[in-house]
Parts: structure tokens; sequence; C-alpha cells
């Protein structure tokens, strides 16, 4: 099958690599497994030589009838990935244990975290995504890379970039490198689940006066006056005058805290 540049398809053939994402993501015999985008099957084989489980969602309708035949223990589902109901698909209840694997594409990488990370959070997270992306999840508050996804993956879950794949790896090659990152969800995440969504909006908005500091910041996004600000800051335990790209997760849980508490209602 020639690959499809509407779906972003850039298969993964070499053998090397795809142990290393299998040892990665580390399922024991039986462990459920749903790998999105599993384009010829690759990954999918040696899932299943591990004894995984595995649940395969593709989108192009053309691969899944090969799928099918190739690997027959693999339940296949037609499907797009954002639109789908994962636990479900696979079987498993809320609280039940499950893995989440694929090379995915690079042009919905963002949404595929978003909904990875939903609660009920899965045990494992192994992604193949484009080398900065990768740099962006595991950056250290201060550095180049780091920003709202950074913040918002790692209040959550812990993150390690693994190793990168050259684009010679794929065929078709794609235009970046690519990199196998884990993201584990933490036991007891910094920020409960019913603060996800008004805590990714105080980053975003902050991290959108990325240049300013953090008092103008929240002056802007908050439309309090400077004093207030200020106050507010401090109570967080924040410098005023540092930029966003300063301010680890555990300082944007801290504010987040204080402005719950001042009553802020993002408009």
């Amino acid at each position: 099958m020639r690959a499809k540049k509407r779906f972003g398809q850039h298969f993964l053939h070499h053998r090397s690599y795809l142990e290393r994402i299998a040892d990665a993501l580390a399922p024991a015999p039986g462990d459920p497994v749903l790998e999105i985008g599993p384009g010829q099957g690759a990954l999918t084989e040696v899932l299943v030589e591990r004894g995984a489980v595995v649940t395969a969602v593709e989108k192009d309708r053309d691969l899944v009838p090969l799928l099918a035949a190739r690997l027959p223990e693999v339940r296949v589902v037609e499907h797009d990935a954002l639109e789908l109901d994962w636990r479900d698909a696979v079987g498993v209840a809320p609280g039940d244990p499950l893995l989440i694997t694929g090379n995915i594409p690079y042009n919905i990488t963002t949404p595929l975290l978003d909904k990875a990370l939903a609660p009920p959070r899965p045990t494992r997270i192994v992604f193949l995504v484009q080398r900065e992306v990768a740099d962006r999840l595991a950056a250290p508050a201060g550095s180049e890379a780091y920003g709202g996804l950074s913040v918002g993956v790692q209040a959550v879950a812990r993150v390690e970039k693994l190793f990168t794949i050259p684009a010679g790896a794929f065929h078709p090659p794609p235009n970046v490198h690519s990199a196998v990152v884990r993201i584990t969800p933490l036991a007891a995440p910094a920020v409960r689940d019913d603060q996800v969504g008004i805590f990714r909006r105080l980053v975003v908005g902050l991290f959108g006066f990325r240049r300013k500091q953090l008092v103008r910041g929240l002056r802007e996004l908050t439309g309090w006056p400077a004093e207030r600000a200020g106050r507010i800051l401090t109570r967080a335990a924040l410098e005023a005058a540092v930029r966003p790209e300063a301010v680890d997760p555990a300082g944007f849980v801290r504010l987040l805290a204080v402005l719950i508490d001042e009553e802020w209602t993002p408009g």
C-alpha cells in the first residue's frame, strides 16, 4: 500500500526501532493495548509477539482488511481516533489498566495527546511524534522549548523523551525528524480533574504574553489592576518580574489555587 498524504502516513518498518518502542511501552502478556494509526501493522506485530492484546484504530479503510488478514488476533477498528471512545473500543472499564501507543499523525498530535490524558487516564502512553514536539513535551522551565504544552502535560504526567528516529527510517521519509516519548500519568496529578480546563486556560493565556513580565500578563488576562495582580503572585510565591517560561508547573498550580480563591472566572 502506498502512503496517503491526507492521512499523514509515514510507515516505520525498521525492526530495531519497533522493538525499542515496544520496550518503552513494556506490555506484559495479556495487557490491553490501544494502538492508534497502526498503518501496515509493523509495530502491531511486535506487540502481539510480546503477548499484548491489541486493539488497532485505523482511519484508512484500505488498510483495515489488510491488517485484519495479516494479524487475525488483533481487533482492528476502522474509525477516526479523535472521535472514538478508546476504552469502549478496547473493552476496558474506566478504572482498568490500559496502554496506549502509536505512530501518530503529526498534524493532530496535540488533540490526540489531550484525548490520551483525559480522565480516566491510561497506565502508560508511548507515542512517536515530531522531534520538536517531543522537545516541548519534556522541556524544563526556563528552556527555549518550554511552553503551554510542557506545563499542561507535566502537571498530570511524567514525560520522558527516549530516543530520536531519523527521517530515512520511514517510508516515505517525512520532512522532519521524529522522537519517541513515554508519558506516564501521575497517581496524584498536580491539577484536579475538574480543574484541568481552567488550568489550561490560565497557562495558555499567560503564555500568550510570553515576552511580558508575569504581573503584566496576569493583569491583561484577568483585567485586574496591577496591585491586585502583584498581591496574587506574592500569595502564589511567584516573582512579579519573571516571564511565564520561568515558572515551573508547580508554580502555575499554586497560581491557579490563588486565582480560584479570588473567584477568577476566565472570560
